[in-house]
């Protein structure tokens, strides 16, 4: 064990300085926190002997050297793939102009994860008050950083790392497929459309039929409610006014009006409005 009124540092850091008890209480340190900043500093130097780089992706830059792990923006890759990083604006003492030519970073991708949840809450107060609350997991791809390479990285035969958003990318096993199969399918329609084998869907809300009526009339029915009675085949107010009992819990049912048709009367109003129309 060293004596616990001497701490040495490393050669390397100045020469071996010697701090006796007395030199130590007069600064208010103990042998223990002398001994804890030579190591912290005999590290900083082991640190800056090795090579290191600065890279970008995601939108983010990172300073790396072999062997740390980091998290980054979700990268198209498997668990256990090695992808290289091109954008590299920093190798040693080098400084790219924005990029540093032929430099590269290679990673083994460890797994594909999410970050903490964050709740996004909104709450507006006064006449029309609102709240809104929305959570959202950012994905990340977990990477241990292997070989740094000052030059040559465009012959190095690894995979590119892209980002996740990236046009053409279809996903990877963490997906489950699901991923690749909503980007083809949407990627079909757009094919479909363009070239007249399929028509662009509409924005416009449905509406009644020219011999429709409008269902707008009934207490309590508006846009949205009428759109949803005109897509399930209810058009007119002679319609309504025949419901039975029967009728009536069962469209109930069907369109989780939860008791609105009996509370509001619409056969009653429907069978109004049919009288004033003769």
């Amino acid at each position: 064990m060293r004596p616990c009124g001497i701490v040495e540092s490393s050669p390397r850091g100045g020469g071996i300085i010697a701090l006796r008890q007395g030199a130590l209480s007069e600064v208010g340190l103990g042998p223990r926190d002398a001994w804890h900043m030579a190591a912290d500093r005999r590290m900083r130097i082991e640190r800056e002997d090795k090579m290191f780089a600065v890279l970008k992706t995601g939108g983010k830059q990172y300073r790396v050297q072999s062997g740390d792990v980091l998290r980054v923006e979700k990268i198209a890759a498997d668990a256990g793939e090695t992808v290289q990083f091109n954008d590299i604006l920093m190798v040693g003492s080098t400084i790219g102009t924005p990029l540093v030519d032929g430099a590269g970073v290679q990673a083994q991708v460890i797994e594909q994860i999410k970050d903490k949840k964050v709740i996004h809450f909104v709450k507006r107060r006064r006449k029309h008050g609102s709240k809104r609350t929305k959570g959202h997991r950012q994905q990340l791809t977990l990477l241990r950083i292997g070989d740094i390479l000052e030059s040559g990285a465009g012959d190095s035969g690894v995979k590119a790392a892209i980002g996740a958003g990236i046009a053409g990318y279809t996903g990877v096993a963490a997906d489950k497929g699901q991923y690749a199969k909503n980007r083809d399918e949407k990627s079909e329609m757009k094919k479909r459309v363009a070239t007249g084998g399929a028509e662009e869907k509409s924005a416009e809300t449905a509406s009644a039929p020219a011999s429709g009526d409008d269902l707008k009339k009934l207490s309590g029915v508006g846009p949205a409610l009428e759109k949803k009675l005109l897509e399930a085949g209810v058009t007119s107010f002679a319609q309504i006014a025949a419901w039975t009992e029967a009728d009536i819990a069962e469209w109930d049912e069907k369109l989780s009006f939860k008791g609105r048709i009996e509370r509001e009367g619409w056969v009653d109003q429907a069978k109004q409005f049919e009288a004033e129309k003769e």
